[in-house]
C-alpha cells in the first residue's frame, strides 16, 4: 500500500511539471530589442493608405488627404503640391470629397487649381498652382493679394495664352465684392479688369472671346436674371437687356454663362434653387445677335438638351 501511494504521488508530480512546461511554452514571447519594438509600434500607428481610383483617363483623387492626378486612368499618380484643405478655404460647406466646380482645370496640356492661401486678412491671397507638362513641374501664380474670405471661384482658359478668373468674397448677408482677372501670358501674370460695381451675390460668369465676357448676379430668391456684359475685355460693363415673355416671369431667374452658337450667342436661364416649373429642371434658351447686349426668347429646353 505504501509503495502504491508513493508511485501515485510521483506520477502526479511528473504530470504537474509537464503541464507547467507546456503552459510556459504557449504564453512566452520573445523579447525584442527596443528599436524593433518602436518600429513595430510605428507600423501599427501609421494610417493605412486607401487605394486610389480613377474614373476617367485624366482624373484626380482626394483620398488619403492628398490631391493626386493621373493621366493614365490610375496606373500612375502624381501628387499636386497644394494642401488639400487650402482647396476648400473660404465660404464652402461641401463634403471635401470632390473639388469645387470650376475651381480647377484638368486637361492633357494644362492642369490648374485655384485656391485661397493665408491665415490672416493681410496674408490671404488668391493663388493659381498650375502645370503645363503633366505634373513634372509646377508654378504658383499670385492672382490677388490681399483678398478677403473667398466664396465664388472660377478659372478657365480659352486658348494657350488667354484665361480668366472670377472670384467673390467678403460676403455680408446678401452682398459681396466680386472681381475679374485676365491673363494673356498663359497664367504667369494676372490683371484685374474694371469692376462692375454690382454687389449682389455672383451666380456665374465667363468669357466667350478675349473681349466679350459676362457676369450673372442673384442667387438668393432671385425674381429675374441680372446679366452684365463687357465687350472691351472688362474696361466697361453694362447690364444686358433680356426680354422674357410674360408667361416666364419669375420662372427663369438665373442666367448661366452664354456660349457661342453658330453666328450668335446662346444663353440658358435656369429656375434657381426654388424653381418648380415642370419639375424645376427646364431652362429658357435666349439668343443674342449683338454679342450679348440684348437677348430674345428662343425656346424651352430640357436638361438633356443643354448638355
Amino acid at each position: 500500500m505504501r509503495n502504491f501511494m508513493i508511485g501515485t504521488a510521483c506520477l502526479m508530480m511528473i504530470g504537474l511539471i509537464i503541464a507547467i512546461i507546456f503552459y510556459q511554452n504557449q504564453n512566452s514571447k520573445p523579447i525584442l530589442p527596443l528599436n524593433e519594438v518602436l518600429e513595430e509600434k510605428a507600423e501599427q500607428d501609421e494610417p493605412k493608405q486607401q487605394p486610389l481610383y480613377a474614373e476617367h483617363p485624366i482624373d484626380y483623387s482626394l483620398q488619403n488627404d492628398q490631391l493626386n492626378i493621373t493621366f493614365d486612368k490610375g496606373k500612375s499618380w502624381i501628387p499636386v503640391p497644394v494642401e488639400k484643405d487650402k482647396l476648400f478655404n473660404g465660404e464652402y460647406s461641401g463634403n471635401k470629397q470632390t473639388l469645387i466646380e470650376h475651381s480647377y482645370i484638368l486637361t492633357k496640356n494644362r492642369v490648374a487649381f485655384l485656391y485661397s492661401d493665408g491665415l490672416s486678412w493681410e496674408d490671404q491671397k488668391i493663388v493659381l498652382t498650375y502645370s503645363l507638362d503633366q505634373g513634372k513641374t509646377w508654378q504658383d501664380s499670385i492672382v490677388a493679394q490681399p483678398y478677403p474670405s473667398i466664396r465664388f471661384r472660377k478659372v478657365a482658359f480659352l486658348n494657350d495664352e488667354f484665361g480668366y478668373i472670377i472670384v467673390s468674397g467678403d460676403r455680408t448677408m446678401s452682398q459681396e465684392m466680386s472681381n475679374v482677372y485676365l491673363t494673356k501670358d498663359g497664367g504667369k501674370s494676372w490683371k484685374e479688369t474694371n469692376n462692375s460695381n454690382v454687389t449682389r451675390l455672383i451666380a456665374d460668369g465667363g468669357f466667350v472671346d478675349e473681349n466679350t465676357g459676362f457676369l450673372s448676379f442673384g442667387t438668393i430668391n432671385p425674381e429675374k436674371p441680372q446679366l452684365y456684359v463687357t465687350q472691351d475685355a472688362g474696361d466697361t460693363w453694362q447690364e444686358a437687356s433680356i426680354n422674357i415673355p410674360a408667361k416666364y416671369n419669375e420662372i427663369f431667374v438665373i442666367a448661366e454663362t452664354p456660349v457661342k452658337e453658330e453666328n450668335h450667342l446662346a444663353l440658358f436661364i435656369n429656375q434657381g434653387p426654388n424653381g418648380d416649373y415642370k419639375g424645376g429642371k427646364v431652362k429658357g434658351k435666349f439668343i443674342s445677335n449683338d454679342n450679348g447686349v440684348t437677348w430674345g426668347f428662343s425656346t424651352e429646353v430640357t436638361p438633356n438638351e443643354t448638355e
